[in-house]
């Protein structure tokens, strides 16, 4: 079992390139808008949390980055979210990348799942994604830019563990959003894929999922590589696909789980 604690490989391919990520007001949107700032991006942010997304700004800028921050932005709203989205265009001249990390979801099982439950998961997982890509995509296209979406290993496999049938549907919806993105983008050079994390060791993941006495607590043992996974390794893939390195990579759904999802049973 080998985990690797070095530090991620950070070049400047993103230099003079501004990246929009959504959700940066903490967790994986945060770790995210401090990479590709590192990377030399200009950041441009959003989350409904204010003082988290002041949070991230202050990181970056303290890191020698560039970032600007809207908050609250509810990207639910199509007005709010075509607002911010050309106010960003507006200040910074252009848009490269569109990382669409956003989202909210809810678990339950099937009979119990309410359809003001559904309604919720499919607004704050699909909806949150549509709505800034769709408002983005001029700007994309004029850069010739790249999407990068989130999905998830909910979105390719069942759960024995976790009842989740909101969540599993919206996780397949992203997938198969890639693939059609991928393929409209492709005469103005956009590319768009997507990362499925698995298990993440984040503050969300810790008092949910990973919180004593949870149905996942154990759950290292059925993952190939025998250990949950980290932000980084997540963002690490990312800055890949939405970099120049994966020129010709596009309508991909890259797996960064461990080797969860391609083995029976454990999900």
């Amino acid at each position: 079992m080998s985990n690797s604690s070095s530090a991620p490989f950070v070049g400047k391919r993103f230099e003079g390139k501004v990246v929009v990520i959504t959700g940066t007001g903490g967790g994986m949107g945060r770790a995210a808008a401090l990479r590709f700032a590192a990377e030399g991006a200009i950041i441009a942010g959003c989350d409904v949390k204010v003082e988290g997304n002041l949070e991230t700004i202050a990181l970056v800028e303290a890191a020698g980055g560039r970032m600007i921050g809207k908050a609250p932005v509810n990207l639910t709203d199509e007005a709010e979210t075509a607002g911010w989205l050309a106010e960003v265009e507006a200040e910074l001249g252009h848009i490269d990348v569109l990382y669409a990390n956003a989202g909210a979801t809810k678990f339950n099982r099937l009979e119990d799942t309410t359809l003001e439950e559904w309604r919720f998961v499919l607004q704050h997982e699909l909806d949150i994604v549509f709505l800034p890509i769709k408002h983005a995509w001029s700007a994309l296209k004029k850069s010739s830019g790249s999407v990068i979406l989130v999905g998830s290993t909910a979105g390719v496999t069942g759960s024995l563990t976790n009842h989740r049938i909101a969540h599993t549907a919206t996780k397949g919806g992203v997938v198969a959003m890639t693939k059609q993105l991928a393929a409209e983008g492709a005469e103005f050079g956009i590319r768009v894929n997507c990362i499925s994390p698995g298990m993440v060791r984040t503050p969300a993941t810790e008092s949910d999922l990973l919180a004593e006495g949870s149905a996942m607590v154990g759950i290292a043992k059925h993952i190939p590589l025998q250990r949950i996974g980290t932000p980084d390794e997540v963002i690490n893939c990312a800055v890949f696909l939405a970099s120049s390195d994966a020129s010709y990579v596009t309508g991909a759904n890259l797996m960064v789980d461990g080797g969860w999802s391609a083995v029976l049973p454990g999900a």
